[in-house]
C-alpha cells in the first residue's frame, strides 16, 4: 500500500523551522508545512494519521540508509553489522542488506525473517545469552556467518550440532569488566549481569581452551558489548585493551592468532535537544588508532573489526504519532491521555526513557503549560513522557507526534489490554508505503484455541 502525496499534496510547500525551534533530534527530512503540521520524508504528519490511523509508526527510509551509510564512511574496513533487535522488519532488512551492513539477531525468528528477505546468512552474527535448541539448529542449518558463544553450556551443546567434516565459526563473548551506559539495566560490560564470559574469574579463558577443542568449531574472535546508551569513547577504548591483552594471552598459550575483534554496538542517541550523542566519527579515529598501537604492543597483526549498532542507525529514523483522547486535570497535574502507550512503547516505564512529544497538525496557541502525556493502559506507570511542554490549548482530536522511536518500541511492544500494535509506515520522496499492517483483533485471537 503507497501512498504519494506528490510535493506535500494540498499543505502546500515546506517551510523552515520555526525560529527557535529545535529539530535536531528529528529525522534530517524533517520539515515545517503550513497549518502548524510537520513532515517527515515530505510526508506530513497528520495526513499520514489520517490515511493510517492512530498510533502509528513513521520510519524514514532515507534516514536508515544514511546512518548505514555514516558507518560505513567512518569503518571502511570493519564489518558494520545492525543489531536486529533494535527494530526489523523485512523492509528494513532489506535497506541494511542494500547498504553493505550485516545483520544481529538473537533467535530463530530474527534469522529465519532475515534469511527468506534474501539476507545472506554467511553476513548474519547470531548472540543471546541463552540460545535454545532451535535457535542454534536453525543458525547451524542456514549457515549463519558466526555464533557468538556466550556460556559454557553452549560450547557442547553447539558442537553436537554441527555435521561431521563441517566447522561452524564462533566467536566467545568476553565480559571486560567495563562499566558503561545510561541505565543499571542496560549495563551489560560487568560481571554482575547475565551476559558472557568473566576476563576476572578466568572463565573466558576456560572456554577458550574448550572451543579449540572443538573439531567443529572454528573460534574467529571475541566479541564483548559492554551496555547501551554510551555516549563516550573512554570505556570502548578500556575494553579494547583488554580484549586485546586476552588475544595475546591466547596467542602465548595455544598459538592461536585471532583474526577478528566485536566492539559490539550501544552507541547512544539523543532523545531530546541537547542531550549527548556517540561521536561516530570520532569513536572511529579513536577506536583504529587503539587498535593499531595495542596490537604492536602486543606484537599481534590487526584482527578484522566488528561493531554492532542498532539504536544509532533506526531509533532517530522513527516517528510515533499519536491522538489524544482525553485532557485531565486534576491534583494540580495535566494529564493529556493518547490512544497508545506502554504496549507499544515499554521504555519509558522499563528505563525511564524521557521523550519531548510535539503538538503537530494545526495551529495551535502559543502559550505554553506542562503536562504528563500518558497512555490508555491499566497501568498507573503507563506514562509516556513527563513535565513536557505543550500548548495549553491542546484538547482531546489533536496529534502528538514523538521523535527518536525507531527503536526499541514496536520490537518490545505488546499486545496488552488485547490491543493490537500499531501499524509502520515507510516515507520517502513525499510517499507513504505500509511495511507492516495493524495487528487486529482477529490476528490476537487465532491463538486462543481452548473454548
Amino acid at each position: 500500500m503507497s501512498l504519494s502525496l506528490g510535493s506535500l499534496g494540498p499543505s502546500g510547500p515546506a517551510l523552515p523551522p520555526a525560529p527557535g525551534e529545535d529539530l535536531s533530534v528529528w529525522p534530517a527530512s524533517t520539515a515545517h508545512v503550513p497549518g502548524g503540521d510537520l513532515a517527515v520524508g515530505g510526508v506530513p504528519l497528520a495526513e499520514a494519521a489520517d490515511r493510517f490511523g492512530t498510533p502509528l509508526y513513521i520510519l524514514d527510509e532515507d534516514e536508515v540508509r544514511s546512518r548505514c551509510r555514516t558507518y560505513k564512511a567512518a569503518f571502511p574496513d570493519a564489518d558494520v553489522v545492525y543489531a536486529a533487535k533494535a527494530y526489523l522488519c523485512r523492509a528494513v532488512a532489506r535497506w541494511v542488506r542494500e547498504e553493505g551492513l550485516g545483520l544481529d539477531v538473537v533467535s530463530a525468528g530474527e534469522l529465519e525473517l532475515a534469511v527468506t528477505t534474501g539476507f545472506p546468512p554467511d553476513r548474519i552474527v547470531l548472540h543471546g545469552n541463552a540460545k535454545s535448541p532451535q535457535d542454534l539448529r536453525t543458525a547451524v542449518r542456514l549457515g549463519v556467518g558466526r555464533i557468538v558463544i556466550d556460556s559454557g553450556t553452549e560450547i557442547a551443546r553447539l558442537a553436537a550440532l554441527v555435521p561431521p567434516g563441517d566447522r561452524q565459526k564462533v566467536m566467545l563473548r568476553v565480559v571486560p569488566g567495563v562499566s558503561a551506559g545510561g541505565h543499571a539495566a542496560v549495563r551489560t560490560g560487568t560481571d554482575d549481569q547475565k551476559f558472557g564470559l568473566s576476563l576476572t574469574d578466568g572463565s573466558a579463558q576456560h572456554a577458550v581452551d574448550r572451543v579449540l577443542g572443538q573439531p567443529g568449531l572454528a573460534l574467529t574472535g571475541l566479541h564483548c558489548h559492554i551496555g547501551s546508551q554510551v555516549t563516550t569513547v573512554k570505556p570502548y577504548v578500556a575494553a579494547l585493551r583488554r580484549l586485546i591483552g586476552l588475544m595475546a594471552r591466547i596467542r602465548d598459550q595455544h598459538g592461536v592468532v585471532l583474526p577478528e575483534l566485536d566492539l559490539g554496538g550501544g552507541h547512544a542517541v539523543a532523545y531530546r535537544p541537547g542531550e549527548p550523542a556517540l561521536d561516530i566519527t570520532a569513536l572511529a579515529t579513536r577506536i583504529r588508532a587503539e587498535l593499531a598501537e595495542g596490537c604492536a604492543r602486543a606484537d599481534l597483526p590487526v584482527p578484522r573489526l566488528i561493531l554492532e549498532p542498532g539504536r544509532a542507525v533506526i531509533g532517530p529514523a522513527g516517528v510515533a504519532v499519536y491522538r489524544v483522547l482525553t485532557v485531565k486535570r486534576t491534583a494540580g497535574r495535566t494529564l493529556v491521555a493518547v490512544d497508545g502507550g506502554m504496549s507499544d512503547n515499554p521504555r519509558p516505564a522499563l528505563y525511564g526513557v524521557r521523550y519531548l512529544p510535539r503538538l503537530v497538525g494545526r495551529e495551535h496557541s502559543a502559550a505554553r503549560a506542562l503536562v504528563d502525556v500518558v497512555g490508555r493502559y491499566c497501568e498507573a506507570g503507563d506514562v509516556l513522557a513527563a513535565d513536557v511542554s505543550l500548548p495549553d490549548d491542546v484538547r482531546p482530536g489533536d496529534l502528538l507526534a514523538v521523535p527518536v522511536a525507531g527503536a526499541y518500541h514496536l520490537s518490545m511492544a505488546s499486545t496488552y489490554n488485547l490491543v493490537g500494535r500499531p501499524p509502520v509506515i515507510a516515507v520517502s520522496a513525499a510517499t507513504a508505503r505500509l511495511l507492516v499492517r495493524r495487528e487486529s483483533l482477529a490476528d490476537m485471537t487465532a491463538r486462543d484455541v481452548g473454548a
